[in-house]
């Protein structure tokens, strides 16, 4: 059998962060009854007019920055010409001759290594409808809610070579988008979806082979598989000695197979024009260099500075700047406490696991950072113990407690009259004659034992090292 080689190009679709659409004041919230967030313009009622979105300009540039593309100082808006019942116009809104960003690329890493992949172009359009099929009344019902919503679409190069690449070049994509603040993309809920556009070809050849396009993949999990199912399927085509038909195919995850669904089209099959009803929109330096000052540090910058400034190992800085939900609390709370260690160790070790315990993504984190702060500072001080430490973040990761309130009318400070302590410890030394035979006969983890039972009966109020401490001078 001969050897193949995949070749990859991917066209990612994000709706944009923007409270109201592209070209109207309706709003862009998830969700809603249907047919109830739209107007004349966005359901393209004759004589209504599109007015641009300042902001959706804005996020275009900055993802553009973000991903180190160009940006065209003069960039227009064309119709795409198509007909299906989702898009009520008749046509789409996008940008084929002058996108707004070009020449893009960003570094990804696999089990292979690193690798740059090259973005070809952002261009900026509005979302279509939503078809909902209806198996019970055998219907087709329309919901024009999404019509309108502001879309980016970041087209790459044919660079990826595995579905392994493609995963991580989404995943990085992903996080620079959330780190830039121009969406969401909760792919959940549609905010971000791929086309996946595959060929294969003999290895070693420099030639394209015929590519195919699934459309609106929007898990991961799904993409992957996809990927590999397409692949397989191309492959045997041509073992077989047949000829792959560039199409558009649907990908069934729960079938893990994909269906044709028609012959794909090229550029001419939409009849692309300037799009009449809006101007070309000039980008000078100062709007250009307002939207570079706002750009935020990027993960691959924040994790770097964290290994440098604060310490932290690789791994951890990896994990804590893997959300920017979580580099954010980290940030925020070492501000407060300047302990970046310790609040390190909190998100990297009971954070996680309460996450884990709840199934819940880190996105999904609301502990205040001026109460983890402030837990920190007690246990800092000697006020509790680390015991009780776990106890008391427990709580505010589940019930937003204030950890000072919680310690007060829970009688959770440490034991500090050494008087008290003194006589516990002797008390425990009395009644385990034992284990002080073997601590004084040379086996010194006996101690461990002791120490033990003396904060049993402190119920854990006590400092475990002045313990220890107390317990040896008494031995």
């Amino acid at each position: 059998m001969k050897l193949y080689e995949t070749v990859i190009g991917l066209e990612v679709h994000v709706e944009l962060a923007t409270k109201t659409k592209i070209f109207c004041g309706c709003t862009t919230a998830f969700g809603g009854a249907p047919n109830t967030h739209i107007c004349p313009v966005c359901t393209g009622m004759p004589g209504s007019l599109p007015v641009l979105n300042k902001k959706v300009v804005e996020y275009a540039m900055a993802a553009g920055l973000a991903c180190g593309c160009e940006i065209t100082r003069r960039t227009k808006f064309d119709r795409k010409n198509y007909f299906y019942p989702d898009l009520p116009k008749a046509y789409q809104v996008s940008q084929l001759y002058l996108p707004i960003c070009r020449d893009g690329k960003i570094e990804i890493e696999t089990a292979a290594g690193k690798k740059e992949i090259g973005i070809h172009e952002i261009h900026m359009e509005e979302d279509a409808g939503k078809l909902i099929h209806d198996d019970w009344d055998d219907c087709t019902l329309i919901d024009y809610n999404r019509c309108g919503v502001p879309l980016i679409e970041i087209v790459s190069n044919p660079d990826m070579r595995s579905a392994e690449e493609a995963v991580a070049y989404l995943e990085k994509l992903r996080l620079i988008l959330k780190y830039i603040g121009v969406s969401d993309c909760k792919m959940q809920e549609g905010a971000l979806r791929a086309d996946v556009n595959l060929s294969v070809r003999e290895m070693g050849s420099t030639e394209f082979g015929t590519r195919t396009e699934m459309k609106n993949l929007n898990s991961f999990k799904a993409i992957a598989r996809a990927i590999e199912g397409e692949r397989k399927r191309q492959i045997e085509v041509l073992e077989y000695g047949k000829k792959v038909i560039q199409e558009t195919r649907r990908w069934d995850d729960n079938k893990d197979t994909s269906f044709s669904m028609r012959t794909k089209e090229d550029a001419m099959d939409y009849r692309y024009f300037p799009e009449p009803d809006l101007v070309p929109v000039e980008i000078d330096e100062e709007w250009l260099t307002l939207i570079k000052e706002k750009e935020p540090e990027l993960r691959d910058a924040k994790r770097k500075r964290y290994q440098e400034e604060y310490q932290i190992p690789a791994y951890d800085a990896g994990i804590l700047t893997a959300s920017k939900r979580m580099a954010d609390l980290f940030e925020e709370t070492i501000q407060i406490c300047g302990k970046p260690k310790e609040v390190s160790n909190w998100l990297m070790v009971e954070t996680m696991r309460l996450l884990k315990e709840a199934e819940q993504d880190v996105d999904d984190i609301t502990i205040p950072p001026k109460k983890l702060a402030a837990l920190i500072e007690m246990i800092d001080q000697g006020k509790i113990n680390r015991t009780v430490g776990k106890e008391v973040f427990e709580h505010i990761f589940k019930e937003d407690v204030d950890p000072k309130e919680y310690v007060r009318r829970n009688g959770l400070s440490i034991n500090q009259d050494d008087g008290r302590l003194r006589e516990v410890i002797q008390s425990v030394i009395q009644n385990n004659p034992q284990s002080v035979s073997d601590y004084h006969s040379g086996k010194k983890k006996a101690i461990g034992y002791l120490i033990g039972q003396t904060m049993f009966y402190l119920k854990g109020k006590a400092d475990p090292a002045k313990v220890r401490m107390l317990m040896e001078a008494e031995l």
